[in-house]
């Protein structure tokens, strides 16, 4: 869970739905329609239920459901991957590491690049990467392996901000195009609660390798719709010099709201991946549950999420609505503070079942508000503000599992409670400086 002045415009308008195109939507240059029609003023201001929506943006949720597979499959079948490379479970688990570092400087690096391409064609040239990838993966060699794990993090992190702007360029409303995005987000967080035992049943008939198989083609027709759909575009007409690739990170900076936001992403993130890195030993620890039962800790987490994502998308991209994504993001984080404490503390089983379910949907209200804030703040920044978020939040994992660990290693489980509330509170104070003007340049 990603323009229109000097970069590209607003993502296109596609007949290819086979529906008419909704009255806010609009041409971009990701995808442009075979034919326009005049839109008027109340049109623009319009945000489309979800089931239209996601009628419109079908191609790019299916993507940034398949964009979760291959690291799926990989952690799935773990025990299986290493021994057929004739590897360790602990020498194979850190090769996911790779995947996350290429995210983090990959991601980075390219962030202004994002915005000079057309969104479609960034998003056909990673699906490509990711099916290339997964065929790699398939051969089975600990060498291959570990090329399959830095070369699908390398395409995750052009693919899913490709895919949440291209969503977000597809309207012209502000609240339209935030709920696009956060209908991607929503999407990514309901494929990764479903993902792992929908990979189960086809690998009981072919086993890890064909699941693989199975994802690089199903990646590489993709590459070739979103392909075709880029073809079909019509170029946006420049109305400004275009940015350079230092000055697209400083023009980022200059945005109110912009940096607090990032860095509210990637603090929030590092609290949360920190939490979820030691769920399963704490829940162990302090209950005595095992693998079995923990299972339903960890759907019930996922599924916190995915609702909390859902219906704030839709919340904080109201509009009229009384409670503004600025009070939604101070609310959230607030809450998710006072759970993460409550949570180390509590020796209750059902009070911690209550405050997991809290913490997850308290996350997912920050991360549906900070991904509608930058689209909606960025406008002509998109590709680069989701992907230096991206970045970012691959850099919080990392950073989440070591300071949850030192604080494990410190003083227990409540260490673990000060380090990742810290990250939390941190996060919150920053949050207050995100004000709820918008700034002039994000009508467009």
């Amino acid at each position: 869970m990603v323009l229109t002045t000097g970069t590209s415009s607003a993502a296109a308008r596609q007949t290819d739905t086979g529906t008419a195109i909704d009255d806010a939507a609009e041409p971009s240059g990701g995808a442009a329609p075979d034919e326009t029609s005049p839109q008027s003023a109340s049109s623009l201001s319009e945000v489309p239920g979800d089931l239209r929506m996601a009628g419109l943006l079908w191609p790019v949720l299916v993507a940034s459901a398949v964009s979760l597979l291959p690291f799926t499959v990989f952690s799935t079948y773990l025990v299986a991957i290493a021994a057929h490379s004739d590897s360790s479970v602990a020498a194979m688990g850190g090769l996911r590491g790779l995947g996350g570092l290429a995210s983090l400087v990959v991601g980075a690096l390219l962030a202004p690049l994002i915005d000079r391409i057309p969104r479609d064609l960034a998003a056909a040239g990673a699906l490509g990467l990711l099916g290339l990838s997964a065929a790699l993966g398939a051969v089975g060699h600990f060498l291959a392996l570990a090329a399959f794990c830095f070369l699908i993090g390398a395409a995750t992190s052009v693919l899913s901000p490709a895919l949440a702007t291209a969503a977000a360029d597809r309207f012209a409303a502000d609240a339209a195009s935030g709920r696009a995005a956060t209908l991607v987000t929503a999407t990514q967080s309901l494929a990764a609660m479903l993902a792992a035992p929908l990979v189960v049943a086809p690998g009981l008939l072919w086993g890890w390798q064909g699941n693989l198989l199975a994802v690089a083609v199903i990646s590489l027709l993709l590459a070739c719709l979103f392909l075709v759909r880029s073809r079909r575009s019509r170029q946006p007409v420049e109305v400004r010099p275009r940015l350079g690739y230092l000055a697209s990170f400083r023009a980022l900076a200059a945005i109110p709201g912009a940096v607090p936001l990032l860095l509210i992403a990637a603090l929030r993130t590092a609290a949360f991946m920190g939490y979820l890195a030691y769920l399963a030993p704490f829940y162990a620890e302090r209950f005595a549950l095992e693998p079995g039962p923990f299972a339903f800790v960890w759907t019930l987490s996922g599924a916190a999420f995915f609702v909390g994502n859902l219906f704030t998308g839709r919340l904080a991209n109201r509009i009229g609505s009384r409670l503004a994504a600025e009070r939604l993001l101070a609310g959230g984080l607030l809450i998710a503070f006072l759970a993460m404490a409550g949570f180390y503390l509590t020796r209750s089983l059902p009070a911690a079942l209550l405050l997991t379910g809290l913490l997850g949907a308290a996350h997912a209200v920050v991360a549906a508000c900070v991904v509608s804030l930058l689209v909606r703040r960025c406008p002509a920044l998109r590709g680069t503000a989701l992907t230096i978020n991206a970045a970012g939040m691959s850099l919080g994992v990392f950073v989440g599992a070591a300071l949850g660990g030192a604080g494990l290693g410190l003083a227990g489980y409540p260490g673990v409670g000060v380090v990742l509330g810290g990250l939390t509170l941190i996060a919150f104070v920053i949050s207050l400086r995100v004000r709820s003007a918008e700034p002039a340049s994000s009508s467009r």
